[in-house]
């Protein structure tokens, strides 16, 4: 269970650890399009870890708090929900109580936009990134940092075993307010 505080406010909702991962169909994940560092790690617990869609591995930190994971991208996408796998029967001191979600164009201009708080979190944990106003779907940026501001029972390192990012599914047809689905409808959607 984590709860989500957004700026200003300290408590917003409640989320919870699910053991399988599910998303909505109109979501697609972002993450192959983005060059991913770490401030530090464990010599092979690295960022390639948090990508391998393994939950047997993980990134493990080496150094001072706030541990970060940098998402960079060549160019401005659209963000909408965060996922992590955290598991604290495995991993316990090393498992994330605190975590700030960032956003920018780059380092120079990072902005917190969420702070979530985990108590004892197992499985996947989905983390919305649009703001508190409803039409707010999403997020437009460059660069999103996760940074483990603190661990459960005072852990020094941190455990993070998987990390996804979605973003909405483009419309196949650019500039066309329908979304059409069938291959004769896009076909002729358009005029010459």
């Amino acid at each position: 269970m984590a709860t989500e505080s957004d700026g200003e406010e300290d408590t917003v909702g409640k989320l919870t650890g699910s053991q399988h991962l599910e998303v909505d169909d109109d979501l697609r994940e972002m993450a192959k399009k983005a060059a991913w560092s770490v401030s530090s790690c464990k010599p092979g617990n690295g960022v390639l870890a948090l990508r391998d869609d393994n939950l047997d591995t993980y990134w493990q930190s080496d150094g001072a708090q706030p541990h970060l994971v940098n998402i960079q991208f060549q160019k401005k996408v659209k963000l909408q929900l965060l996922v992590l796998y955290v598991d604290y029967k495995l991993d316990e001191s090393y498992t994330p109580s605190k975590i700030s979600i960032r956003a920018g164009d780059g380092f120079h201009n990072l902005k917190e936009i969420k702070t979530v708080e985990f108590k004892k979190p197992v499985g996947w944990v989905h983390i919305p990134l649009s703001g508190t106003d409803p039409r707010e779907t999403f997020i437009h940026t460059f660069m999103l940092q996760l940074a483990v501001l603190s661990n459960h029972l005072n852990g020094r390192d941190t455990h993070v075993r998987q990390i996804k990012i979605y973003g909405p599914r483009p419309n196949p047809v650019p500039h066309q307010p329908f979304h059409f689905i069938s291959k004769e409808f896009i076909t002729y959607s358009t005029l010459r």
